[in-house]
């Protein structure tokens, strides 16, 4: 079998929140890349990449590129850690040339499925067919705690177990932010597990003293409190409080999220299939993960991460936040707190028939 051709297109999504008809977060990722990956044998497999800024034709280009070097080579054979990373010589793995392999990786995978004819999870050796999930997206910042309460309450009703809000509000003094995760508490109730995201915003100091004050809210965990790269002070927060943090999502390949494990900085990981560089990666964090009995988790995606989080024996949950869910024909979906594995092989995924015409950036 060899790779016949590579299709790439960019995709603009609407700008919504579709889990609770809350307000969308402005930052929300919308504009996605495409890969195709076709065989001679005429199995397709499929991945999508994003970068989250204005360059993201930039991130198109370096996919199409790499896409090139792989006409003519065995999808079953070496993953794009050999040949494709060869290309890229010494200008290292992080930033565009990650999310870029991570989409070429994930379609190799989806090939490798196929090809076997079972799900890419249990090809990683998953025991399991779902996992589960928590709502993710609905809760933010920049939403008024009207918003977030109301959205909070549909999400339980909706049968969602376990959710995600954040802090550090622009404009909130410290007693604000206690008051306002205080509030959403009180509106989901003490069954429900409630994690809060800071994405990066606060100092160590700021950190520690405001979570301090909160630890009978019971977080399920804090996450990213402190810059990604404060190893040491991360190590610090986690020392601090009896809650759990939880971080990893903006670290690029495997060398950050060692770096977070032997400082002792997380009691739970996060991985970002594309930062990582793709599947191959992903599952070789979450294996350093449980050598350090550390539990890990997904971000983003999860129509694709389900699997991963399926067949890492330490997966602990799936983010279930679907500002991808417009790509594919039948999406798995969360029910009663949980995802389903899709029952095709590889990823069993198929981009919508009509994407290009709906969504399509030329």
């Amino acid at each position: 079998m060899k790779i016949r051709e590579v299709k790439t297109n960019l995709v603009r999504l609407p700008l919504e929140e579709p889990l609770a008809g809350a307000p969308p977060m402005p930052s929300m990722l919308r504009d996605f890349v495409t890969v195709q990956v076709m065989t001679d044998d005429g199995i397709e497999g499929i991945g999508i990449t994003t970068f989250g800024g204005k360059i993201v034709k930039t991130l198109k280009t370096a996919v199409e590129q790499f896409g090139e070097l792989m006409v003519g080579e065995d999808p079953l054979g070496d993953h794009p850690g050999t040949y494709l990373r060869s290309a890229i010589h010494n200008n290292g793995p992080e930033g565009i040339v990650s999310l870029a392999l991570a989409a070429l990786d994930t379609a190799l995978w989806d090939i490798r499925g196929k090809a076997a004819g079972v799900t890419v999870a249990r090809l990683l050796g998953a025991t399991r067919d779902r996992v589960p999930a928590y709502a993710s997206g609905a809760l933010v910042r920049t939403s008024p705690l009207g918003a977030v309460e109301k959205a909070a309450a549909v999400l339980v009703e909706k049968g969602f177990t376990q959710m995600k809000t954040q802090m550090a509000v622009d404009g909130l003094t410290p007693a604000q932010e206690i008051e306002r995760i205080r509030a959403v508490r009180k509106v989901v109730g003490p069954n429900i597990n409630l994690m809060a995201d800071v994405n990066q915003r606060w100092s160590v100091h700021e950190a520690i003293s405001i979570l301090r004050q909160i630890e009978d809210v019971r977080l399920g965990w804090i996450e990213d409190p402190t810059v990604r790269h404060d190893y040491q002070g991360l190590a610090e927060i986690a020392r601090a409080l009896d809650m759990p943090v939880c971080a990893g999502e903006y670290l690029y390949g495997i060398e950050g999220h060692r770096q977070t494990l032997t400082h002792h900085s997380v009691d739970i990981v996060m991985i970002d299939v594309l930062r990582a560089g793709g599947v191959t990666q992903w599952m070789k964090i979450a294996g350093m993960a449980e050598a350090f009995n550390r539990p890990v988790v997904s971000h983003l995606l999860p129509e694709f991460h389900v699997h991963l989080v399926a067949a890492a024996p330490n997966g602990l949950v799936l983010e279930y936040m679907p500002w991808t869910w417009r790509l594919f024909e039948d999406p798995p979906v969360p029910e009663k707190g949980e995802v389903k594995l899709p029952p095709g092989p590889g990823f069993g995924l198929t981009f919508d028939k009509d994407l290009i015409k709906k969504y399509g950036v030329s």
